[in-house]
C-alpha cells in the first residue's frame, strides 16, 4: 500500500528530463506512469522504454533518469508518484555525475544550499560543487 503519496505532472518536450541525472532516493520508491508519447528510463545497467499506457517502478536504492528522447517526434506526459512522504528527503538521495577529481562517475550526497541551489558531494573523495 503506497501511503503518504506525492504526485508530479510532467510534459517533456524532445530532450526534456524527468531529473538533472542518474540518482536513486534510499527513502521513498518512486513510480512514474506514461500517458502520452515513449520515455526512455536510463538504470545505470540500461535503458528501458515506457509507452504510453505502462508503468514503471523503482525501489529505494534504484538508480534511474527518465527522459524524452531529443529525436522523439513529440512530447511525453506522464505522472510520478513517490511514496513515502510528500517532499523529499535530501539527504536520502544519490546521484552518479562525473567528479571532476576522481575523473569518473562517482555517488554524489545531494544537499539543498541556503540559496535554493543543489550542491553535490563526491562520496569518493569529498569534493563539492554546487549546480548550475
Amino acid at each position: 500500500v503506497m501511503r503518504f503519496t506525492r504526485a508530479n505532472y510532467f510534459e517533456l518536450e524532445p530532450g526534456e528530463a524527468f531529473s538533472s541525472g542518474l540518482h536513486t532516493h534510499y527513502d521513498q520508491e518512486e513510480v512514474f506512469y506514461v500517458q502520452a508519447g515513449t520515455a526512455i528510463f536510463d538504470t545505470g545497467t540500461g535503458e528501458v522504454p515506457v509507452e504510453a499506457g505502462e508503468v514503471i517502478h523503482f525501489a529505494p536504492g534504484d538508480f534511474q533518469q527518465g527522459y524524452n528522447p531529443e529525436d522523439a517526434e513529440g512530447r511525453v506526459v506522464a505522472f510520478a508518484f513517490g511514496a513515502p512522504g510528500a517532499k523529499h528527503d535530501w539527504d536520502q538521495i544519490e546521484s552518479l555525475v562525473y567528479c571532476r577529481h576522481c575523473d569518473d562517475k562517482e555517488g554524489h550526497s545531494l544537499s539543498v544550499t541556503d540559496d535554493a541551489t543543489f550542491e553535490l558531494t563526491c562520496s569518493e573523495c569529498g569534493n563539492s560543487f554546487v549546480l548550475d
